[in-house]
C-alpha cells in the first residue's frame, strides 16, 4: 500500500490565495479546486462566482464545466486502457483496427502507443471542417493525409491522433464512444460526467462569447472540432464536476495503491515516451513531471488534473478560463506552476 502524505495547509493557502488574485483581477469568473489523498474525503477551494450569467452563484464540487482536453484523460485513455486488459496490444494499427483503411494510407501504420504519446506523426492542425461534403468515412480522411513525420520520431500535440483513436475503439467495440465513456464512468461512479451538450443552468459554467453581442458558449463544447462531431469525441467534449474529477482521481489512486487493473494501466502509462522539454516527458496520454512521479493533463477552457501515485495525493482545477480570454495558457500559467509545485512538494 501507498503511505499517504497529507496536505500542507500552508501549500493549499496559497492555491486559494492564487485562485482568489486570478479570480480578482479578471482572469477567471471563478473556479474550484479539489484536493485530497486517495484514502480521505476531498476538499475544495472555491472562489468567484460560476458566471456573471448565473448572478451571484458560486461554484462548487457540483459546478459542471467543459473540461476540454481533459477528455483525452478522462475518456481516450481510460477507454484504451479497458480495451488494452481486453486484448489488443499498443503496438495495433489503425488499419488493423479499422480494416477499411488501405494499406497504402499514410496513416494506416500508425499505433494505438503512438497516438497517446503524442508520436503518431499526423497532422497538428485539427481542422475538421476541411472534410465537410466529403463521402470517405472520417477516420479514412484523416489517415490519407501525409504525415508530418515519421511516426515514433518525435513529440508534437496533435488532437487529429485521439481523434483517430476514439473512431477506432469505437469501431473496435462496436458501440458508441460516449456510450463505452458512460459506461466507464458509472462504475467510477461518476455520475455527473458526461459528452455535451448539456442543458444551461447557474450549475453550468459559460464559455466563450464569440461574437461581440452574442450569446456565449453555455453547456456547448467550446471545441469547434467536437462540435462538429456531434458533442462526442475523443479529444475534447467532456463536462464534468470537481466532485467526479475527485472521484476519478480517487479510483486510479486507490487501484494504483491495491495494484489493480486502473492502477497497472497508469503505472504502465507514466513509464516516458518522449521527452517534451527538458524536465517534462509524455507518457501515454499524460505529462510526466518530477522525474516521472507526476502525472498531470490541462484543458484549454482552464482546467487540470494532478495525480501523484507515490504520495496519494490529487489537484483538480477547474474554471472557466476561456470567459475572458483565449491567451489562457499564460494567464493560468501561475495557478498550474503552484499546483504542480504543490503536488511533487513533500514534507
Amino acid at each position: 500500500m501507498t503511505n499517504t502524505v497529507p496536505w500542507k495547509p500552508n501549500a493549499l493557502a496559497d492555491l486559494r490565495e492564487c485562485l482568489d488574485l486570478m479570480t480578482a483581477d479578471g482572469t477567471v469568473p471563478g473556479g474550484v479546486i479539489a484536493h485530497g489523498t486517495f484514502d480521505t474525503e476531498p476538499g475544495y477551494l472555491a472562489s468567484g462566482v460560476v458566471a456573471p450569467e448565473c448572478g451571484d452563484v458560486r461554484p462548487g464540487p457540483d459546478t459542471v464545466y467543459d473540461v476540454a482536453s481533459l477528455t483525452k484523460v478522462l475518456a481516450t485513455w481510460l477507454l484504451a486502457g479497458a480495451s488494452h486488459m481486453d486484448g489488443f496490444t499498443l503496438d495495433t494499427t489503425m488499419r488493423e483496427l479499422l480494416p477499411g483503411i488501405p494499406a497504402e494510407a499514410p496513416g494506416s501504420q500508425v499505433t494505438v502507443s503512438q497516438i497517446l504519446s503524442h508520436t503518431s506523426g499526423l497532422r497538428a492542425d485539427t481542422r475538421l471542417d476541411r472534410y465537410r461534403g466529403r463521402p470517405e468515412p472520417l477516420a479514412e480522411l484523416i489517415c490519407a493525409e501525409d504525415l508530418i513525420a515519421e511516426p515514433g520520431a518525435a513529440h508534437r500535440y496533435i488532437n487529429r491522433g485521439f481523434i483517430l483513436l476514439g473512431l477506432a475503439l469505437a469501431h473496435y467495440r462496436s458501440r458508441r464512444l460516449d456510450e463505452l465513456a458512460a459506461e466507464l464512468w458509472q462504475d467510477l461512479g461518476m455520475t455527473s460526467t458526461t459528452y455535451g451538450s448539456v442543458p444551461r443552468s447557474a450549475q453550468v459554467a459559460p464559455t466563450e462569447q464569440r461574437l461581440a453581442g452574442g450569446p456565449r458558449l453555455w453547456g456547448m463544447p467550446h471545441d469547434d472540432n467536437a462540435t462538429l462531431l456531434g458533442g462526442v469525441a475523443s479529444h475534447a467534449g467532456v463536462f464534468t464536476t470537481p466532485a467526479d474529477l475527485a472521484t476519478f482521481a480517487t479510483c486510479l489512486l486507490t487501484s494504483h495503491a491495491t495494484s489493480g487493473p486502473l492502477g497497472r494501466w497508469l503505472v504502465h502509462s507514466m513509464q516516458p515516451q518522449a521527452e517534451i522539454e527538458p524536465g517534462l516527458d509524455r507518457g501515454l496520454a499524460w505529462i510526466l513531471a518530477d522525474e516521472g512521479r507526476v502525472a498531470y493533463h490541462h484543458g484549454f477552457t482552464g482546467t487540470s488534473l494532478y495525480l501523484a501515485p507515490a504520495t496519494g495525493r490529487y489537484l483538480a482545477i477547474c474554471t472557466n478560463a476561456v470567459y475572458h480570454h483565449q491567451d489562457n495558457r499564460t494567464r493560468l500559467a501561475p495557478l498550474r506552476t503552484l499546483a504542480l509545485k504543490a503536488i511533487t512538494d513533500e514534507p
